[in-house]
């Protein structure tokens, strides 16, 4: 066991005591992330020459699984944490480090160009409104994607793709709107962020699909997208391997209106969660070794190639798709027991249910996937 996944094992007891404290605040409890923070879990995607683990996509996504394990949410939140720190390695080393090398650092933004940022010298102007700003509450920078404005007008990629960059804004200038109530993942505080007409400076940016990451090593190869796909897919299969040992423990001492034997001593139950156990696990080997040939490729040629990154992609929203089946079915079997707030199982499900929505495992990925597997011509930027 890495020391990265070790520091992830050790956190799941005083998480998942904090379930649901986390769940009622509605957001990660400030001195909580300042624990997960120190013990190098939001670093663990930024480059060792500034101070972060820069571990590998497979001890990354064992990590974010066992914490999500004690909590989806707070999973969600080292998931995000994590995948944002990965924009440090487009950054030049001496921009990046006063960013993302302090070891209790913690950044967080979204992609989505829902920004502006009006070039003006060596500076952008940027305003914007992001949703799905997870883990903001406890962020000392954050980030938002921003189509860039030049002359009045946006300007464009070779493709003709709208060109954008993620912007870094220090947490003071950003307004932070709680706006985050919702069904499930409800202690990840995903709420929205505001800006209006900040001055950052144009190094304090990147774009993660036009530049070449300064980082040289190999993490810095695979792909970006597939990494956050995955570290979804990470927090649903953790989330759903707990729903399997929640329902096991509630098996055991419930028994069904009208049967003599406790739900653990009937077949039909012993049946579908020994069926589910099988779905969860074939679904989470075949990531990793998805995971694992993609990494190999990264290390001995620099790059992940279309095929493979295809592969990631798949497997991602397969084991996404999966863990949350099987989420749903633990809650089912757990009949009534499982409509209760107080459950774990109906948390569980809820938490699923919202996890499987993000656009990075929803089911209209596998057309993408699918049409490269057709040999049709796909854009390949966001794969």
């Amino acid at each position: 066991m890495t020391d990265i996944v070790a520091a992830a094992e050790a956190l799941k007891p005083e998480v998942g005591a904090r379930a649901g404290e986390i769940e009622r605040a509605r957001r990660l409890p400030r001195d909580l992330a300042q624990t997960i923070a120190r013990a190098g879990l939001f670093r663990m995607a930024t480059p060792r020459e500034i101070g972060g683990a820069e571990a590998s996509p497979a001890d990354i996504f064992r990590a974010i699984e066992a914490v999500s394990e004690a909590d989806a949410s707070a999973g969600w939140c080292v998931m995000i944490g994590a995948t944002s720190g990965m924009t440090s390695a487009w950054l030049p080393a001496d921009i990046a480090r006063p960013i993302f090398g302090p070891t209790d650092v913690i950044t967080c933004g979204v992609f989505a160009p829902m920004g502006r940022a009006v070039e003006e010298g060596d500076d952008y102007v940027v305003s914007g409104k992001w949703q799905w700003a997870s883990g903001s509450a406890n962020c000392d920078w954050l980030m938002g994607g921003s189509a860039i404005i030049a002359d009045g007008a946006p300007k464009k990629l070779a493709n003709g793709a709208l060109a954008s960059r993620m912007i870094i804004f220090p947490r003071e200038k950003v307004e932070l709107i709680d706006s985050w109530n919702v069904s499930g993942l409800c202690g990840t505080g995903s709420g929205e962020m505001v800006v209006k007409d900040i001055r950052v400076r144009k190094a304090h940016s990147a774009s993660i699909v036009a530049d070449r990451p300064h980082a040289q090593g190999a993490l810095y190869a695979f792909p970006v997208f597939g990494l956050l796909a995955l570290g979804v897919a990470s927090v649903l299969l953790g989330n759903a391997r707990a729903a399997v040992d929640e329902l096991v423990a509630l098996a055991g001492g419930k028994r069904p209106q009208g049967s003599a034997r406790v739900l653990a001593e009937r077949a039909a139950a012993q049946a579908t969660l020994a069926e589910n156990v099988a779905r969860l696990r074939a679904a989470r080997a075949l990531m990793r070794e998805t995971v694992e040939e993609a990494w190999d490729m990264a290390r001995a040629t620099g790059e992940v190639d279309l095929a493979q990154r295809a592969a990631l992609r798949l497997a991602a929203t397969h084991a996404a798709r999966t863990a949350t089946a099987v989420t749903r079915e633990m809650a089912e079997l757990g009949g009534g027991s499982s409509v209760f707030l107080s459950s774990p199982l109906q948390r569980r499900m809820r938490d699923a249910f919202v996890g499987a929505q993000h656009m990075m495992v929803a089911p209209p990925t596998n057309e993408l996937t699918g049409r490269y597997f057709m040999g049709l011509p796909i854009d390949a930027s966001f794969l």
